[in-house]
């Protein structure tokens, strides 16, 4: 079964939400693969930035997830994690998304 997170926050940058999200699933033990970062211009002038990520749960080098980041020119930067829970345990996810919310929690956009 596959357990996704999906947030939005302003005023932080893909390349520092991605920085957080390393650091945090880190952690939880979880192992984080190269980042993969394209910035795209856009017709008005400005650029927009994706970042990907993938996860490997530590025990068996198997992919257990990803994360992706896109950051508009409004400010907003949107992340989706998704995560395998046969491959890592719902407690490392929940306790990942703890952390997210302390540390990112003033940059979250409430729906």
């Amino acid at each position: 079964m596959t357990v996704q997170i999906k947030k939005t926050y302003r005023g932080i940058s893909p390349e520092m939400l991605h920085d957080e999200i390393r650091d945090l699933a880190q952690q939880e033990g979880v192992l984080v693969g190269e980042a993969k970062l394209q910035t795209y211009s856009l017709p008005s002038g400005s650029t927009q930035s994706r970042v990907t990520l993938v996860f490997k749960a530590q025990a068996k080098q198997k992919q257990c997830g990803s994360a992706h980041i896109i950051g508009s020119p409004s400010g907003e930067t949107k992340i989706m994690l998704d995560f395998d829970e046969t491959l890592l345990p719902q407690e490392k996810i929940t306790s990942l998304q703890e952390k997210m919310d302390f540390v990112l929690g003033s940059y979250e956009l409430k729906w």
